[in-house]
């Protein structure tokens, strides 16, 4: 380890996921996401809405905001960038709302957090240009100061500037996507995989969830309600392996093991960190249980 560098605490668990998109401009479907089995609702008023409906999608958002009525999931407001027309009159309205966090397109430098300081809300950035990918740490420890809860992947945004073809395993994107994962975790910030596209493809769909949670993401952003089972069973520990922490678990607090750095818990060699995975995963288990009470 670096002089200097220091391991950063777990923050709060929270399940996310399934993050659902939502035009803001919607009324009937920003109404039906009170009752879907998200773990997030994102109003978005940047790339689902059209220009000349914006004004409206901004106060459906805000009047969405005040209304609650989402239960346990996150409400989080997607804004327009600074750089547009809408962003500052976004910007000023969501921070009244106040809305469990407010998500912010396009972060590709440090200091395109610093005029969001007034958000009103935890931010979430979306990490989806070149630019970013290479100033993952730097953005790291400016979210860390900056409040920023999440990343988001932005993968359609990234494979235009890429202009790469992603195929279906993603390949030009791997690297990226593995270097955010790490740089999130570098600095504790908790970090959902793009979009899938293909709203009937449901196989497709299962595969690329399965790939993101291989990789390490939190969960997975969604276009339509009918993506929601696919993202809420990969990104959620199943049941064998439950079972199996609450095994290391209690194997390390046994009285005869205390101060053991290795254990043969059932006839594997497991080490204490081991026992650290097993208990954010245990916690993990029972804040998705608690999340669907």
């Amino acid at each position: 380890m670096r002089e200097g560098a220091h391991i950063l605490p777990e923050p709060a668990i929270r399940p996310r996921r399934s993050a659902l998109y939502l035009p803001a401009s919607n009324p009937r479907a920003i109404e039906k996401a009170r009752t879907l089995a998200c773990d997030v609702v994102i109003l978005d008023l940047e790339d689902a809405v059209a220009p000349d409906a914006k004004a409206e999608a901004r106060a459906l958002a805000v009047e969405a905001a005040k209304a609650g009525g989402f239960g346990s999931r996150e409400l989080v407001i997607r804004v327009n960038g600074l750089d547009t027309p809408w962003g500052a009159a976004d910007l000023g309205a969501v921070s009244q709302a106040r809305p469990d966090a407010v998500l912010i397109p396009k972060v590709s430098t440090p200091s395109d957090l610093k005029p969001y300081a007034g958000a009103g809300a935890p931010l979430w950035a979306m990490i989806e240009t070149c630019a970013a990918v290479f100033a993952l740490d730097a953005l790291g420890q400016a979210s860390a100061a900056a409040n920023v809860a999440v990343w988001v992947i932005g993968t359609n945004d990234l494979v235009k500037e890429m202009r790469c073809n992603p195929g279906p395993a993603r390949a030009p994107l791997q690297p990226a996507l593995a270097l955010s994962v790490m740089a999130a975790r570098a600095h504790g910030v908790a970090i959902l995989d793009g979009v899938w596209n293909d709203i009937t493809d449901l196989e497709g769909l299962e595969r690329e969830c399965a790939q993101g949670a291989a990789f390490g993401f939190d969960g997975k952003t969604l276009i339509h309600p009918s993506h929601l089972p696919a993202a809420n069973a990969a990104f959620a520990p199943d049941p064998e392996t439950v079972a199996w922490a609450h095994t290391v678990a209690a194997a390390f607090d046994a009285p005869e093991c205390a101060g053991k750095g290795v254990l043969k818990v059932e006839g594997r060699m497991v080490e204490r960190l081991h026992l650290a995975q097993a208990r954010r995963l245990i916690a993990v288990a029972e804040a998705i249980a608690a999340h669907e009470a």
